[in-house]
């Protein structure tokens, strides 16, 4: 069944927008579920998640961890929260979660400044010039975030199918026009893509497997499911770690082989 992401930004409204479409279409409407299922599934404490998505990382964090972890146990959260599909998510970069899925509506919600500033004005108490700071540190902080995390521009309007301005039109508007593009033919799901979606969610348990296990972390492994197959690549200075990684994605549900093709580094690399 269809899914919808809604992407905004600050103060461009969402949440009620995410509701009244959900509520149209008779599906689920998620936000921080998804956040609370990877804390509760991979044992990352939930405010971990919101001080990465929210906050600005700092260089010298980045060293401590690898932001590369929170993107590989988000999609996989994502994923599972999404079996079954007939989901609207309001969330953090709901368009990077599914990619190549054909049957995900990926939805932005732009609107002017002047529509921006009211709403800051409205529900913070500042005036115009502050309004209009904060709503510039807010959309600079995201970008930067968001850039670090998944390599995009989250403002990038190629990366979503519908871009509405909620500056000019009502909630009534956009949410017609959302509940009317996901009912079309493009975005109702295929054998094709509904097996995509099943490979992407084993792909995304597999990787957040590998990078949740102290052993197998900090290694650079391919990973690629073809129907329920899994392929795994890459190069290994330690043999004995393929035994390690087979057994760790063959006890992830939904895989039916693991087939492995790992080298091991050049010469000149182990005796530098």
């Amino acid at each position: 069944m269809p899914i919808i992401t809604i992407s905004r930004g600050a103060f461009s409204g969402g949440q009620a927008l995410a509701e009244r479409v959900a509520a149209a279409l008779g599906y689920r409407c998620v936000s921080r579920e998804v956040l609370v299922e990877a804390s509760q599934r991979y044992g990352i404490p939930e405010a971990k998640f919101t001080e990465v998505l929210e906050t600005v990382p700092h260089w010298w964090e980045r060293w401590q961890e690898s932001l590369r972890l929170y993107r590989i146990v988000l999609q996989a959260a994502m994923c599972e929260v999404a079996q079954g599909g007939n989901l609207v998510y309001h969330g953090h970069a709901g368009q990077e979660l599914f990619p190549g899925i054909r049957h995900v509506l990926k939805v932005h919600l732009t609107a002017p400044m002047a529509f921006r500033i009211e709403q800051v004005r409205e529900r913070q108490g500042l005036d115009e010039a502050a309004a209009a700071e904060y709503i510039e540190q807010v959309d600079r902080a995201r970008k930067r975030r968001l850039l670090a995390i998944f390599g995009y521009d989250w403002r990038d309007p190629s990366r979503y199918d519908l871009v509405l301005n909620v500056g000019q039109m009502t909630l009534e508007t956009a949410s017609h026009l959302i509940v009317e593009a996901v009912r079309r033919e493009d975005y109702q799901p295929t054998a094709a893509s509904e097996q995509a979606f099943k490979d992407l969610t084993i792909a995304a348990r597999v990787q957040a497997v590998l990078v949740m296990s102290p052993k197998t972390r900090n290694l650079t492994i391919n990973v690629r499911v073809e129907r329920g197959q899994v392929h795994v690549s890459g190069i290994l200075a330690q043999s004995e770690l393929e035994k390690e990684i087979s057994r760790l994605i063959e006890g992830v549900p939904g895989v039916t082989k693991v087939i492995a093709d790992f080298e091991s580094p050049p010469i000149e690399y182990m005796y530098p």
